[in-house]
């Protein structure tokens, strides 16, 4: 069985175990981090760093979480919005003037937030991602797909820049230097959008799926998923400095479980986490108000979301490309992250589910006592 480092209340040992499984099975590495009542019940890793099995994966180790960075980018918002300075039923244009080019004169807030604004394809060069300026000025050019707030396509790369411009047309700031200052640092939480060369040294590096290289690509989940012309993100992009540097907030996030599950705890306890409020109760909750349900026209799937995140039931949370997971049971006052540098090819992934599923049973164990 795989050597197990951390942590973890005994009423939560399924979850350390189920870890341990998915080293024995061939990942390289990965983390788990629960959180109940806004603190860590387990907080464990496993395995190793680098694709050659030469580098232990540490406590302080960080990956790239690819998509889980959303809920971070989501989270700004909800705080400006909790703040009055951004209203999600205003049109994005109040805030980007430039951005009612095109056709999205009417394209409010809350579209950009629920992935429902109809621009969820980067058509743009890969290289173009880390420039800031130039990509979001290629959004506010697009037109629509679709009549916005009438049908939902996961906007996978281009949300982040969409939802980044607001706040940073609001704040002055990026939404790194927002998250930083009003977020992670208040939290005393490892994660950061845009990240610098001293925490190079920190990263595991994203490994593809067994028998596949550097130039696998990203795609939608669903058997129904139509084709796309959007541009492909390989893992070597992913993998490259100029990815790390920039920020791309849709995608580009850097943390470990600990800290995943330690921010996303303010939704699961009303926005106040180790005596730091950073929310509202009342924010916390309009995360949770149902934006969209129904057929999601580019992953070929049904997908219920609300503001910035994805809603599974009372749950709320979303997954990143490769497998990261944070999922938040307000309910319970849970909040379960799971990372790893080891992707799987995303129909046959169920890790992330069997995780929650283990920290569900922990939690059911620790309220009987």
């Amino acid at each position: 069985m795989a050597d197990i480092h951390g942590s973890y209340d005994e009423l939560f040992t399924a979850v350390p175990t189920a870890l341990a499984a998915l080293i024995d099975d061939g990942d390289v590495g990965g983390a788990v981090a629960v959180f109940v009542d806004g603190e860590p019940v387990v907080d464990v890793w496993a395995g190793f760093a680098d694709a050659g099995r030469t580098r232990a994966w540490e406590r302080d180790t960080i990956v790239n979480v690819f998509s889980v960075t959303k809920t971070m980018t989501a989270l700004c918002a909800l705080v400006l919005i909790d703040r009055g300075r951004l209203d999600p039923d205003a049109p994005v244009a109040r805030y980007w003037p430039e951005f009612a080019a095109a056709g999205k004169r009417d394209v409010r807030v809350r579209h950009l937030l629920s992935h429902t604004a109809g621009l969820p394809d980067w058509d743009g060069p890969v290289e173009e991602l880390y420039d800031w300026t130039a990509a979001t000025t290629r959004l506010a050019g697009q037109a629509p797909q679709w009549e916005p707030g009438t049908a939902a396509g996961y906007h996978s790369l281009t949300q982040g820049f969409l939802v980044g411009e607001v706040l940073r047309r609001i704040t002055g700031r990026s939404v790194g230097e927002f998250f930083a200052a009003e977020v992670a640092g208040p939290l005393g939480a490892d994660f950061q959008l845009g990240l610098g060369p001293e925490d190079d040294s920190r990263v595991a590096l994203t490994v593809p799926p067994p028998g596949l290289d550097e130039d696998y690509a990203a795609s939608a989940p669903g058997r129904e998923a139509p084709p796309t012309t959007a541009t492909a993100l390989r893992v070597r992009d992913g993998n490259s400095i100029a990815w790390r540097r920039a920020q791309i907030p849709a995608a580009s996030g850097y943390g470990n479980a600990r800290s995943v599950a330690l921010v996303q705890s303010l939704l699961a306890c009303g926005g106040t986490v180790g005596g730091v409020r950073v929310l509202s109760p009342e924010g916390c909750e309009r995360a949770r108000q149902v934006q969209f349900a129904g057929e999601d026209r580019v992953l070929g799937m049904q997908a219920r979301y609300g503001l910035g995140y994805g809603l599974f039931g009372s749950a709320l949370g979303w997954g990143g490309w490769g497998g990261a997971l944070v999922w938040i049971d307000p309910d319970e006052r849970l909040a379960m992250a799971y990372v790893t540098n080891q992707m799987r090819e995303p129909a046959a992934d169920n890790r992330g589910i069997e995780l929650v599923m283990a920290a569900q049973d922990g939690v059911k164990g620790l309220r009987a006592t």
